[in-house]
């Protein structure tokens, strides 16, 4: 009898596909669409730590940069649904099929986990710029028509369509330097390279530092951080900006996976190591579960359809 009852244990081992993924000891790898080292790289690395004890697995981090956080679709779009590949799912891929040729979906081709948080974006220029205040640098791009130099994280980033659509109702003419990461154009807006950066709070130690100057954000009320800098909002040009972001796996991931999937992030989401880690870059949690999050992502990838037509960045 005991014989007989190993044999069907193992048969069941055998047959049970994807589902009892979830208990393999094969590592989860999280992809991350942005360079190591960086702000969200690094709070992607606390919060996988966390998971994976939650998990019983080791979570791997992935870096895949470039295309303005998009190097994560294609490889998740090819996944096996066994819990094994998951990736952070940043506001560009909501973007980017609006705007360029891709061959994947981002409603079709992930199943969301959860929502993690969002971004503080900020206009920055080195700490012995003439540039005091963000009108500054508007009446300065004016005034020197393809002279202004706006380096951002990457082509159809949030900073990027922002910056765009002010400079665009504006007629001013500027130069727009896309970078991979947040660290390496910050370094660059120190150095000088480049008179103004627009990125996500990885600029915080540069700020903090003193070797950089936030003239203001993107969000809807002032940063906790940095009350000193002003929003878009206040400043009157009626913009608000986070950029929300989570966790999805590939699509068909069965539903007792992604249960067990969930609880583990979303338990990593609030470990106390993630909150400080993101307190750094002012973001606070932003939970959403599964439906809600599927729900969320659709919204946003309509609106973000009114907003390339609206600046005319449409694939045509």
């Amino acid at each position: 009898m005991m014989k007989r009852r190993l044999v069907l244990q193992a048969a069941a081992a055998t047959l049970g596909g994807p589902a009892l993924a979830a208990a393999s000891p094969r590592p989860v790898t999280l992809l991350v669409p942005w360079p190591a080292g960086g702000a969200t790289d690094i709070s992607m690395r606390v919060l996988a730590e966390s998971a994976g004890r939650h998990l019983g697995q080791t979570v791997l981090i992935e870096n895949r940069p470039g295309a303005a956080g998009t190097m994560a679709m294609p490889v998740l779009q090819q996944a096996a649904p066994d819990g094994c590949t998951l990736a952070q799912l940043p506001q560009t891929v909501l973007r980017a099929p609006w705007t360029q040729k891709v061959l994947w979906d981002p409603l079709r081709d992930v199943t969301p986990i959860l929502q993690i948080s969002g971004y503080t974006f900020g206009v920055l220029v080195p700490a012995a710029s003439d540039l005091r205040s963000f009108d500054d640098v508007l009446a300065w791009g004016k005034a020197h028509p393809g002279r202004l130099t706006v380096g951002t994280n990457g082509m159809g980033t949030t900073p990027h369509v922002v910056m765009d659509q002010l400079m665009q109702q504006r007629g001013i003419e500027w130069l727009h330097v896309p970078y991979k990461g947040t660290a390496e154009q910050m370094v660059a807006v120190a150095s000088g390279q480049l008179m103004v950066g627009v990125n996500s709070t990885g600029f915080a130690p540069f700020v903090d530092n003193g070797q950089l100057r936030l003239l203001a954000t993107f969000g809807d009320r002032r940063s906790r951080r940095w009350p000193q800098a002003p929003t878009l909002l206040e400043l009157g040009h009626g913009i608000v900006a986070m950029s929300p972001y989570g966790i999805a796996g590939p699509r068909g991931l069965p539903a007792d996976l992604l249960d067990r999937l969930h609880k583990a992030f979303k338990a990593a989401l609030f470990d106390p190591a993630h909150l400080a880690e993101i307190s750094k870059y002012d973001q606070e949690p932003a939970y959403l579960g599964p439906q809600e999050y599927t729900r969320a992502l659709h919204d946003a990838y309509w609106r973000e359809k009114a907003v390339v037509e609206r600046l005319g960045l449409g694939r045509g």
